[in-house]
């Protein structure tokens, strides 16, 4: 085991050097300041227990709001208020906020159009649902559709996530065109949209598999021919 680790950490440096650990939540965030504005009231749909440092927004906002089936929500502290809730019915008034983010939320969706609706009803006119989720045309949601819950928890375990943060699966909203003809009955366009392939986190267990996800990052960046088969998807919808 510490020679895979120091493998993986030789492999780290040399590829990855200027990499940083969770870059994916980075890259929201950075996503999310660019657009977010001190007056702005937010909701983080899918806030869940705040273990993503990333996504508090408390001092970039007037009021952060979290929704969350998980009851560890009302003790999330990156929120001014939470509730225990779905995406289905969400429980503030019509026009409430100016952004609603959703940080790996769309893949758990069984009806999406249902929760964009309520995302679309709860936002101002002109506001914008934010969203960072696993591109379906990856081959990590490709794994995941053909195994079992049981399976992404223990390989979860094997690199770092608790079980009780490991959620099922169903991926109908997780390519652009997909996104685009849930959000259209909603009455949201699809305004920008980000493919990013960066360190292949979920290959990181032993050298071998590490080594063969630098080669699909490599191949997949060498142009916008496979910029589809990239992990990462970040869009924006914004209400019309």
């Amino acid at each position: 085991m510490n020679n895979r680790a120091g493998i993986v950490g030789w492999l780290d440096r040399t590829f990855y050097a200027d990499v940083q650990d969770w870059w994916d939540d980075k890259a929201f965030r950075a996503f999310i300041l660019q657009r977010l504005q001190p007056h702005h009231e937010l909701l983080d749909l899918g806030a869940g227990a705040g273990i993503v440092v990333e996504m508090n927004f408390k001092d970039h906002a007037k009021r952060v709001c979290g929704l969350d089936p998980d009851p560890r929500v009302v003790d999330n502290p990156y929120l001014h208020e939470a509730q225990v809730g779905l995406g289905e019915h969400i429980p503030w008034p019509d026009g409430t906020f100016d952004i609603v983010v959703a940080d790996n939320v769309l893949e758990h969706l069984e009806n999406p159009t249902a929760v964009f609706r309520e995302v679309a009803r709860v936002l101002k006119p002109g506001g914008r649902f934010l969203f960072k989720t696993p591109n379906r045309r990856h081959y990590m949601p490709l794994i995941a559709r053909l195994t079992p819950l049981g399976f992404h928890r223990f390989y979860n375990r094997l690199r770092g996530r608790a079980s009780e943060d490991t959620f099922p699966t169903v991926y109908k909203a997780n390519r652009p065109a997909d996104v685009e003809a849930a959000a259209r009955p909603a009455g949201m366009e699809l305004t920008a949209v980000e493919l990013i392939e960066s360190r292949p986190e979920y290959l990181r267990i032993t050298a071998i598999s590490y080594m063969a996800g630098i080669l699909y990052e490599r191949l997949v960046n060498m142009g916008s021919a496979l910029a589809s088969l990239r992990v990462l998807l970040i869009g924006e919808l914004t209400k019309k």
